[in-house]
This record gives structure tokens, C-alpha cells and sequence, in this order.
């Protein structure tokens, strides 16, 4: 019974975070292929969204991109060690907070597959208001800033946690 128990639990988890990996992977292979066909213009432009591709050659939102090889491969490994933390945080946990980490760890292994064969993350969203630009994003970036939402009201709130009397 506990066998079949985890074999379920492995195969939602498995669907889930292969089902992110995978709407992260064609989003950012089909605008990649619209940015060659257009030559490199904006894709799709509006009054509060454009979308044009970008390469992020740092973490999220941009941040520490740098040219430097081996500050670009070190931060690639710390990558790699934090995805393998959260594998073992998901064995650990439960209902919401087990879901928000697999969130998280598809839409880590989408950018992680592109820093290893790209050297760079594709970027393509760009949310704006006039001339405020938000950070330029893709689709495993809103799973993983979803997962880490979810895990921040789960710290907050009593739902997850047992109650102590």
C-alpha cells in the first residue's frame, strides 16, 4: 500500500514538474525561432507588453550577469546545488509547500537546461506601465516566483504547520 502510495505521489510529481519544464521549453524555443525570423525586432509590442527576446547570462531578473567565464560557471554549480537542496526539501514536505517546490524546481531545471546548453537564459517578457519597465522574465520565472509566493504565505500562515498545545 505505501508502495503505491509513492508511486502515485512520484508520478504526480514527476507530470507536474515535467509539464512546467516543458511549457518553459516551447515558449522560449518558439519565440527564439520568431526572433530569428524577425530578425531581432520586437516580436509583439502593446501598451503594457512587448515581447522580445533577451539573453540572461545572470540569475534572476538579470542580476550578476557577467562576462567573466568562470563567475558564469561557478554561479551555474550553485544553481545546481540549491536545485538538488530543493529535490530533498520536496521528499521532506507536504501537500502546499511540496507543490510550491515543485513549482519551483520546474521552472528552476527550464533555466538550468539553458545556462548549460545556451550559456544564457532566454528572457522574453516585458511588462511595462509608460517607461517603467519591469524585469524582462520567461515562463520558468513565473513558476518559480509562484512556488516561492506560495512558499512565503505557507511561512505565514498556520495551514502547513501542526498545531502546538
Amino acid at each position: 500500500m505505501i508502495l503505491k502510495n509513492l508511486n502515485k505521489s512520484l508520478l504526480i510529481n514527476a507530470l507536474l514538474t515535467s509539464f512546467i519544464f516543458l511549457l518553459d521549453r516551447i515558449s522560449k524555443i518558439y519565440v527564439i525561432n520568431l526572433d530569428k525570423k524577425f530578425l531581432g525586432s520586437e516580436i509583439f509590442s502593446s501598451k503594457f507588453l512587448n515581447i522580445y527576446l533577451v539573453w540572461n547570462e545572470g540569475i534572476a531578473f538579470g542580476l550578476f550577469s557577467s562576462n567573466e567565464n568562470n563567475f558564469y560557471n561557478i554561479l551555474t554549480f550553485i544553481i545546481i546545488f540549491i536545485i538538488i537542496i530543493i529535490l530533498y526539501m520536496i521528499t521532506q514536505s507536504k501537500g502546499l509547500q511540496k507543490y510550491s517546490l515543485l513549482m519551483i524546481l520546474g521552472g528552476a531545471l527550464g533555466n538550468i537546461f539553458d545556462r548549460i546548453f545556451y550559456k544564457s537564459v532566454p528572457d522574453f517578457i516585458d511588462f511595462h506601465i509608460g517607461d517603467f519597465h519591469w524585469f524582462i522574465f520567461n515562463i520558468a520565472d513565473i513558476f518559480i516566483t509562484i512556488g516561492v509566493i506560495f512558499m512565503i504565505l505557507l511561512e505565514f500562515t498556520d495551514f502547513n504547520k501542526e498545531k502546538n498545545i
